[in-house]
Parts: C-alpha cells; structure tokens; sequence
C-alpha cells in the first residue's frame, strides 16, 4: 500500500480517489455521500471529544475495513485541518500520531491469502492513500517509521499463519535467514547433534515425539557494542500437546504456537531495517509437539541445558521446557536484560481475555517499561505477580522442577506457575528478565478491527522497547 504525503487541501485531490471525512455519529455509523462528481466516505468516530490514543488506532484500522467493505482501491484523507485524521490528542506529538496512523493503516490493509486463488478483480486490499496537509520532515519520517514497523507486524503474522505443514523447525529457521537478507544480522542455526553436545536435553525431550527435527536458531544484530538485549521466542511449530493430546478444539491453530519465535525473528529484523543503534539477540528453540513413539512421557525427566532436571508432568507444557534452555544459552551472552515471548498459556486467556498479554517479571522498573511501551504501542499488557508464595507449586518430587502441578492445584493460577517455572532458570540470568505470555493476543478478535488469524503481538512493544531502553552497564 503507497501512502502520499501531498501538500495542500483535500480539495484538489485527482478524480478516482474516495475522500474520507469523520463524523460525530456513533462508531459504524458508516456512509458514502455522491455530491458534485465526488465520492465521500463518512466515517462515524463520535464524540471527538472523547478519542484517545487506543481509540485513534481503531480508528486507522475502521479507515481501511470501512474503504474496503465498499471495495475502495484509493483514499485521500485531509491530515490537518476541517476533517482531520491527526486530532489533538492531550499528551501525543504529532509524530506519534503521524506513526501511529501508518502502523494501523498498514495492518489493516493485511490478509493472509497466500494459499487462495487471487480472484480476477484481485485481491480486496486499498492501494493508494493520499494524505493532503502540511508535513514537516519530522512529520514525514514518522509516517514511513510508522509503515515499516506495520509492514514488520505483517510479516510477523504471515509467519504465525503458515500451516504447521509449510513451518516446521527447519522451515522456521530458513525463514530467519530469509528475512535478514541484505541486512546486517548474523544468523547461525544449530541441529540436533549439536544441541546433544551442549546438552539441551529440555529441547531435545520435547522433539522426539516428531520426525521433524528441532532446531536452535541466534540472531545477531550489532547496532552498537555493549551488553545485548535477548529477545527468546518459543518456537513451536505445531502442538498437538503430545501424549496429553489436546481435544478437538484446542489443537485449532496450534500452527500459531511459533508467534513468540515469529516475533522475535521480525523485531530483530525490524530494529535492523531502522538501524537502532541497540545490540539486539533473538534465540529461537523450535520443535514440533508430536505423540509419535519416541514421545516424552509423562514421568519422564529431562536435563536441561542448566543442569537442572525437569519432571514432565505433562506433555502439552512444553513451551516453558524449550525456553527454559534458551534462558540457560542467552547467559553467554550477558544480557543487559532477557525478555522471553511465548503463547504459553490457556490461563492467561482465561485471565486476561482477548485484550492484554501477561507480563511476569522480579523486576518493578522493567514492569513499568513494558507496560508504559504496550500501552504506547497498542500491544497492550497486564502484569500477574511472582511472588515467593507461588513457587512451591514448581517443585518436583522427583526432579529439581515440574513443568505443570498436579491435582485439584493445577486449575489455579495456571499462568503464573507457567512463569514460575521459567524464573527457576532465569533467576540464574544477572540481569533483569521479564516473561510474556501472548497466547491471549495470539489471534485477533473482531473489536481489533484486523483480518481474522495471528495478530501479530507484541512486534510493536518490543520495538518501542528496543529503541528506548538504556543500557547502562556497558561491557
């Protein structure tokens, strides 16, 4: 999609272009007006008065739904001015909302459609928007910021999207590759041999249910010297729950169990693309979940990377067993701080609902961080406690740790002890580490006005906190 900055008013917009006007009627009180050889779509917003940050997302995204549900190919919008789409919001720069509307115009314009047929009037998407104001240089490298970060949301959910079939281990890891192309990121990607040498034996567990063989990816971008940033994203490319097979309705889009992986990989390429001047590290443990006859059984104890053994007391909590080794591997790069990114949870949804990720961490000022950047970015989080009192429910009885309690215990805060179990391994880190369950912003809801399928969370929190973050204890 072209976004046009264009100076001047939206009335010497060219023929062929619909205008986008807002009103006061309530949201969805949608109309196209025919006046005087020109198409306007009036778009209800209501109460001007009443929009807000969160508001004026939804809003960019409603723009690009409303035009295409009209079958809309090109828009032109007056950016100041009689109609604006830039409001005064109180407290936001005009280049936050000059960002802000190109990442939510980009990602509203997304449908996963690689595995249709294109029809012969072509896909329905907006081409071209024309935006008509007065645009100073900051303002216009806001918009095209604000469209690469859309466009990394994008990738990050054709990823998540792709059949587990299309994005096995393998695949995932040549999908890093591909996306840093003619960027300055390293990636190595280790087998299954040279895991067995490190003595990954948490990663490991989880993959013998599969033919598919594991994968262990790094990659590097150096935008400048000093302590990385270590993004580990779970990278499980399909979950059946293995032995303890998930039913019917829980192993739907269980290709999606890669976001957290698919996250981290475009949030690297992504700050590359921006060229951050930040040393980022994404770690990649990917598996496929699979009861085949080599599975791990519940009962079974693995040694991790660590050297602590782990008690699977059940099969489908496998995303915290392959982080916990990722956690152990991100140590020899001495992180300044550690963020893990997983759908690791039922009970997260359950907790949480369709609208905020879990966010668990040790550390108060990194809570504030996340939580001041999701509310900022739109990938918004909502913090649940760690606290000592909760950690007895990870101990084993006859291992170090248990992935999952056991008894009536185990329906309770079932995402905590999710994050409980990783903390035994990132306590060992030396430096700040925060844990983010996305499994509740896995997929879109309709409230969130985008294409049905991966949401493409939390792209857009860890870029802002890339860019923002202060490293202070340089190496």
């Amino acid at each position: 999609m072209k976004i046009i900055l264009k100076k001047g008013d939206l009335k010497n917009a060219p023929k062929g272009y619909v205008r986008i006007n807002f009103t006061e009627e309530a949201k969805g009180k949608n109309r196209i007006v025919k006046e005087k050889g020109t198409e306007t779509l009036e778009i209800g917003v209501g109460k001007f008065a009443e929009l807000n940050r969160r508001k004026f997302m939804i809003l960019c995204r409603t723009i690009i739904n409303t035009a295409k549900a009209n079958g809309i190919k090109k828009i032109t919008m007056q950016a100041g001015g009689v109609g604006k789409l830039f409001k005064d919001l109180k407290g936001v720069a005009l280049e936050e909302l000059a960002q802000l509307a190109a990442e939510n115009l980009e990602m509203a314009n997304f449908e996963f459609n690689f595995f249709k047929t294109k029809p012969e009037e072509g896909w329905n998407a907006v081409e071209e928007i024309l935006l008509y104001g007065t645009f100073s240089p900051s303002i216009e490298k806001a918009m095209r910021k604000g469209q690469e970060i859309g466009k990394a949301v994008n990738a990050c959910r054709v990823l998540a999207n792709t059949p587990g079939g299309d994005m096995t281990p393998t695949l995932l890891a040549k999908a890093a590759k591909e996306a840093v192309k003619g960027l300055p990121v390293r990636v190595t990607t280790l087998g299954e041999k040279e895991m067995k040498k490190l003595g990954m034996g948490a990663v490991l567990g989880v993959a013998k249910g599969s033919t598919e063989e594991p994968t262990f990816t790094i990659m590097e971008y150096k935008g400048s010297a000093g302590k990385p940033i270590v993004l580990a994203g779970k990278g499980v490319t399909f979950d059946s729950g293995g032995l303890n097979l998930k039913s019917s309705n829980g192993i739907y889009e269980m290709h999606m169990d890669m976001s957290g992986a698919a996250a981290a990989i475009h949030s690297v390429v992504l700050a590359a693309r921006l060229k951050l001047k930040k040393h980022v590290i994404a770690l990649l443990p990917s598996v496929e979940n699979m009861p085949g006859n080599n599975a791990v059984r519940p009962g079974d104890i693995l040694k991790s990377l660590s050297g602590k053994t782990i008690e699977v007391t059940g099969t489908d909590a496998e995303g915290r067993l392959i982080l916990a080794d990722a956690l152990t591997y991100a140590k020899r790069f001495k992180p300044s701080v550690v963020i893990d990114i997983a759908t690791l949870t039922g009970a997260a949804h359950v907790a949480l609902g369709d609208h905020a990720s879990a966010l668990m961490t040790r550390d108060d000022a990194l809570a504030d961080e996340l939580s001041l950047y999701g509310e900022a970015s739109g990938d918004y989080v909502w913090r649940l406690p760690l606290w000592d009192e909760y950690e007895e429910k990870v101990k084993g009885t006859f291992a170090d740790v248990a992935n999952i309690a056991l008894g009536p215990a185990s329906r309770h805060g079932g995402a905590i002890d999710g994050g409980m179990f990783l903390w035994q391994f990132a306590k060992e880190l030396n430096c700040p580490w925060a844990h983010l369950d996305i499994a509740p912003k896995m997929t879109s809801v309709p409230s969130d006005e985008l294409a049905k399928g991966a949401a493409g969370t939390p792209v857009r929190l860890l870029i802002h906190f890339i860019e923002h973050y202060a490293v202070l204890n340089k190496d």
